[in-house]
């Protein structure tokens, strides 16, 4: 069986800019992250302008997401950010086929309808 399309979650922190704000270089990497096809999502962890930090996950084939990641870091660095810190945990199968661009969907929906059970139970 060949190896399925794996999970990134990412949490990167941008810093060094002497700027109060990371936007521009979090939409930056976002840009590319839309111009690679990959399922993704991104959200803010901390509000605290001393913590800068942002999350997300990238799905699809490990080389891609390997790629996307690389190539987030290059479009931060040459929009002039000196130092970015990505912590990235990765989730591979081997043992089911996954589509891709459906693992982290399909544990949601999942979870989404266990909860949906609890609540008819209730009522």
């Amino acid at each position: 069986m060949s190896q399925s399309p794996n999970s990134s979650h990412n949490l990167y922190a941008v810093a060094g800019t002497g700027e109060p704000s990371v936007a521009e270089y979090v939409a930056e990497c976002v840009r590319v992250l839309e111009k690679t096809g990959l399922k993704f999502k991104h959200w803010l962890l901390h509000k605290d302008a001393r913590i800068r930090d942002q999350s997300g996950y990238v799905e699809g084939p490990w080389s891609e997401v390997m790629q996307a990641i690389h190539a987030c870091h290059a479009a931060v660095h040459a929009k002039g950010a000196p130092r970015i810190a990505t912590d990235i945990r990765i989730g591979t199968r081997v043992d089911r086929e996954i589509a891709p661009g459906t693992g982290n969907e399909g544990k949601v929906k999942r979870v989404e309808e266990i909860l949906s059970r609890d609540t008819k139970a209730r009522a």
